[in-house]
């Protein structure tokens, strides 16, 4: 009989898949490892079991000890499988930029999950980072992965990555292209390949937001280049010991939208429902197209599974409000049809400032048209309130008409963008959209800078 004793005997030997439509413009061979079919569905799965395994050898982690770390959610999710088997307690740490699934899932698996804020820096005590390290030192009989710096990460794919991928392609893969976060795919794979082809090509994929490409490029860690983006699992604020640049022949950077798009394309074209890293790394091999050769052979790492994507890339809703959907928008109607179930915030003459400023702070907006029994004959704008403010500290007792500006221009639902844009200057910060039977719709400056490609 062959059956695996627990689920870690499962991990690894994923498939190699060739893609056909996605690269098209690509003469060379292009093969993706699917780490997908890893138990966990990701390829962390291999690291996470090779790091608990080399701190039990060497008495980091001891019986009955409780695990933390710091993750996007897919190292979480193998440590997670590996705490199951071997009884131990489990604490990921994780950023509020990561998908519900991710932290639906690890809760799932009986992982405890703390939450903290994306947009802090590395060394705040709030980031992921500190709160890792700070609950490992208040927890008795705890070990913190570091998963960033924990060299096993990247011996992990030196032992199984590297060895499958030159196995599969029979020694003839040219190039290897992946997304690097905490550098242990990439670097692991890297050395093995190239001990045994030294010329084997090392792509790393990075994000817009990250360090990593100017790092490699010019050996200057760039606080400029750091600020908060939307791709998960690739790119940094920071340089973990297990990324080695010297191993890394170069960097492309990949927007937040043509990740997204080629995460959906990937699925829509290949059949292969993979993550967010996924769709990052194919448009990297495809902006990195004249480097390779007709006989070349490319593989490219697929990390994770689109089933922890299905609120975010996989739903057109988090894609429209992003704009990362290329849909045609031509009319009034168009830059409304999201949010036209959504009542027109109106103020009327007499009510006073205040309540349009409330008004304002609780629909987060920053227009409202004023109407009296005839209809729209005013606006308010935050700005003009603001100034209204410096003026005159009692403004918020008086009516609004004594501050109100021209009424906002009405155009019909067919009214193309252009003309929308033409209207909207600095006298006239919003137009209204008739859509009949006394209905009306706001269109602000916001909206149309949001139809830009």
């Amino acid at each position: 009989m062959k059956y695996a004793e627990n689920i870690l005997g499962t991990i690894g030997n994923t498939p190699m898949v060739k893609l056909n439509k996605v690269i098209k413009g690509i003469d060379a061979l292009v093969l993706a490892k699917v780490e997908t079919f890893n138990p966990g569905n990701s390829v962390k799965d291999r690291m996470a079991v090779k790091m608990i395994e080399d701190a039990e050898a060497d008495g980091r982690l001891k019986p009955g000890g409780t695990i933390i770390e710091g993750t996007s959610g897919n190292t979480g999710m193998g440590l997670a499988l590996g705490a199951i088997v071997k009884g131990y307690k489990l604490v990921c740490v994780i950023t509020d930029k990561q998908s519900k699934e991710k932290m639906d899932i690890l809760r799932a698996v009986g992982a405890k999950v703390v939450v903290c804020p994306t947009d802090v820096e590395p060394t705040d005590p709030r980031s992921y980072y500190s709160v890792s390290r700070r609950l490992a030192e208040e927890t008795p009989n705890a070990w913190y992965v570091n998963q960033y710096d924990n060299m096993s990460n990247t011996q992990a794919h030196y032992e199984q990555t590297g060895p499958e991928i030159w196995e599969q392609t029979e020694g003839k893969i040219t190039h290897f292209v992946v997304g690097v976060g905490t550098g242990g795919t990439i670097s692991g794979v890297a050395k093995y390949l190239k001990e045994h082809n030294p010329n084997v090509k090392i792509w790393g994929v990075d994000t817009y937001g990250s360090v990593f490409k100017k790092y490699h490029e010019t050996g200057i860690f760039d606080e400029n280049e750091v600020y908060s983006y939307i791709t998960e699992g690739i790119g940094e604020d920071i340089l973990p010991k297990n990324v080695d640049f010297s191993l890394i022949d170069g960097f492309t950077k990949v927007t937040d939208k043509d990740a997204a798009v080629y995460t959906r394309r990937l699925a829509l074209e290949e059949g292969i429902f993979v993550g967010n890293s996924a769709g990052a790394a194919i448009k990297g091999v495809l902006q990195l197209k004249e480097h390779f050769k007709p006989d070349d052979v490319v593989v490219v790492l697929f990390h994770d599974s689109g089933s922890r994507y299905v609120g975010k890339m996989f739903n057109d809703d988090w894609m429209r409000e992003r704009g990362f959907l290329d849909e045609d928008i031509t009319k009034a109607e168009d830059l409304i049809k999201d949010h036209i179930d959504k009542p027109l915030v109106v103020v009327r003459t007499e009510e006073l400032v205040s309540h349009a400023i409330e008004r304002m702070r609780n629909y987060k907006i920053s227009q409202i048209p004023v109407i009296d029994i005839n209809g729209f004959v005013g606006s308010v704008d935050e700005s003009d309130l603001f100034q209204s403010y410096i003026n005159d500290k009692n403004v918020a007792e008086k009516p609004i008409r004594e501050v109100m500006g021209q009424p906002y221009p009405i155009v019909k639902a067919g009214t193309a963008v252009e003309e929308i844009s033409r209207l909207i200057n600095k006298e006239n910060r919003a137009v209204l959209v008739d859509l009949g039977n006394g209905r009306h719709h706001i269109v602000t400056k916001y909206d149309v800078i949001g139809t830009i490609k």
